[in-house]
């Protein structure tokens, strides 16, 4: 028996709890930017701004985005105003910026290669990044539906819940409707999100990864506007955002509302396999 047979192979060590460490500091440092802090408070004003404009002037029926004239009627139409004005650009303002500078902008301050000293590989570290931007998405969304709720049930009070097709629920059940609402708009703009996290791969420059990311909603948007592109309209990036009206019908469409949400999440998935397979690839220098 040589030496070599005596040899005891070698066991790497595991590091309980670094992952969750990990998402943790992701989450931690998203919110203990001034930036994204600004941007939250921003996005706060926006239902208030709403809401105090209405209450001290009555709209005019087809004045103003959607809902807007129903807003005196009952405060949680406020949460729909609110999340029709700020989806077209400052939600996907708020999560361009959270998601461009996810990878980019610890690569360009010379941070990333320390990240991936941590004991997780490459594939969980995105996987802490997709997740920290998730939730930074969503507490965006909540940022304004949650402001828009309070700030209507101030100023104008909550009841039932007159919908579009004219049928009349309970304050529970429109509730429980704004809160699918709120979750189809997270869900809407977490493939912006992984959008985001793979043009952050492909630079070292956070502000241009963050522009890129903006550009991107623009420019599915200026093909959205263009009727003649009609034939592609159904599978633009941007198409289906306001689609959350179904939940303020009698008879949801579920299956339209699916089908939403399943081009959503195959953005998503695709842009994620990209930024994958770029960050395994990607030779961290800085």
């Amino acid at each position: 028996m040589s030496f070599a047979d005596l040899t005891l192979p070698v066991v790497r060590p595991r590091y309980r709890g670094a992952f969750w460490r990990l998402y943790k500091g992701e989450v931690g440092i998203s919110l203990r930017r001034r930036r994204n802090l600004a941007l939250l408070a921003v996005l706060s004003a926006i239902p208030l701004m709403i809401g105090i404009a209405v209450y001290l002037s009555t709209p005019r029926a087809g004045d103003g985005p959607a809902f807007l004239g129903q807003i005196t009627g009952n405060g949680l139409f406020l949460v729909f105003t609110a999340l029709t004005v700020c989806i077209p650009v400052f939600l996907p303002l708020v999560v361009g910026v959270v998601s461009g500078d996810s990878i980019a902008g610890e690569a360009g301050s010379g941070t990333l290669r320390y990240l991936l000293t941590v004991p997780v590989t490459r594939t969980r570290l995105l996987v802490a990044k997709t997740l920290g931007v998730a939730t930074f998405t969503a507490l965006a969304v909540a940022v304004v539906a949650v402001v828009g709720l309070v700030t209507g049930a101030v100023l104008f009070g909550l009841g039932n819940v007159t919908l579009l097709s004219g049928d009349t629920v309970s304050l529970g059940t429109g509730l429980l409707r704004a809160l699918g609402v709120s979750a189809y708009v997270m869900v809407a703009l977490f493939g912006l999100a992984a959008g985001g996290m793979f043009i952050s791969t492909l630079t070292e420059n956070a502000i241009a990864a963050m522009a890129t990311t903006i550009g991107l909603v623009m420019v599915s948007a200026l093909l959205d506007a263009v009727p003649q592109l009609s034939a592609i309209h159904g599978v633009l990036l941007t198409h289906n955002w306001l689609g959350f009206g179904e939940f303020l019908r009698s008879n949801v469409d579920t299956a339209a509302v699916l089908r939403w949400s399943a081009l959503h999440l195959a953005y998503a998935a695709v842009f994620l396999s990209l930024a994958w397979a770029r960050l395994q690839s990607k030779d961290v220098t800085s």
